[in-house]
């Protein structure tokens, strides 16, 4: 009777000491569990509904309510200008839509630059900034280069030409290279002011955004020269200034002054003897 007591005593421990290392081991995975859990929510970053593109949209198509949709932004790194609010982007008083003025591509954040206010023209005077003029330039292959301009692009524009100083006058050899404007920037290629061109194509107009007195300057430039485009890189900040090239400059010729000997007057004499004195008295001199 003993001995099955014994034994009984001896499971029973036994089944308590089993039953306290697993509860310990459980207890050991919650812990661990919890703490992957609290980790994780740690790095949760507060996010905002933003609306973006469902597909790719392009230049001058109307925005309507099924091109969008809204998803989580990460609120530190919202882009400026997005649309939060669906009554901003869509006025509920407003029937008349946006328009697309750039490229958005899919899941990219409508933003207020890209889209025109609703019902506002897209024209070319929407992307004129207050105080500046359109004016158009004439380009060819070589001029345009190459086709490789799109809209938003800077350029230099270069004036080739001869001098008139007056009176027919023309100053020095040959045409003259100058930069006439720097860093101007361009709206419009030939009939068209998206940006969304991926190849190449060579356009016969390009319209860029200046000042009026600008537009003289270029307009007197295109009417007694011809005019050249050089496109300046994306990131470049730097704004040209004072070049000119004329032929004698370009071919390292200096301009050397030519000394014209003047003849001197020729004077013919006779020689007469005065007494002892022997005296040149001048005469005409004959040939």
């Amino acid at each position: 009777m003993r001995m099955v007591f014994g034994l009984v005593l001896l499971a029973g421990i036994a089944l308590a000491g089993g039953a306290v290392y697993l509860a310990k081991d459980r207890i050991g995975e919650y812990q661990m569990a919890n703490a992957r859990a609290q980790a994780a929510l740690a790095q949760i970053v507060p996010t905002v509904d933003v609306f973006v593109a469902v597909e790719p949209l392009k230049y001058g198509q109307q925005l309507r309510r099924e091109d969008v949709r809204q998803v989580a932004w990460p609120e530190n790194a919202i882009p400026e200008g997005s649309f939060t609010d669906e009554a901003e982007l869509f006025p509920e008083n407003n029937d008349q839509l946006r328009v697309v003025l750039r490229a958005i591509e899919k899941d990219e954040a409508i933003m207020l630059v890209k889209v025109t206010e609703p019902g506002e023209d897209t024209g070319l005077t929407s992307r004129l900034e207050r105080g500046t003029r359109a004016f158009t330039i004439k380009v060819d292959v070589s001029s345009g280069v190459s086709g490789f301009l799109r809209p938003g692009d800077r350029v230099d524009i270069y004036w080739t030409g001869r001098v008139d100083l007056g009176d027919g006058i023309q100053r020095g050899s040959g045409d003259v290279t100058k930069l006439i404007e720097a860093g101007i920037k361009l709206i419009a290629i030939d009939q068209s002011a998206g940006g969304e061109r991926s190849e190449a194509a060579i356009a016969q107009t390009v319209t860029v955004a200046v000042k009026p007195n600008q537009v003289a300057a270029l307009a007197q430039a295109q009417s007694t020269g011809k005019l050249a485009l050089s496109l300046v890189g994306a990131e470049d900040d730097t704004i040209a200034s004072g070049i000119e090239v004329d032929q004698r400059s370009l071919l390292g010729i200096s301009n050397e002054t030519v000394k014209v000997e003047v003849a001197k007057e020729k004077v013919c004499t006779i020689r007469t003897r005065r007494g002892a004195e022997v005296v040149a008295i001048p005469i005409p001199c004959t040939n």
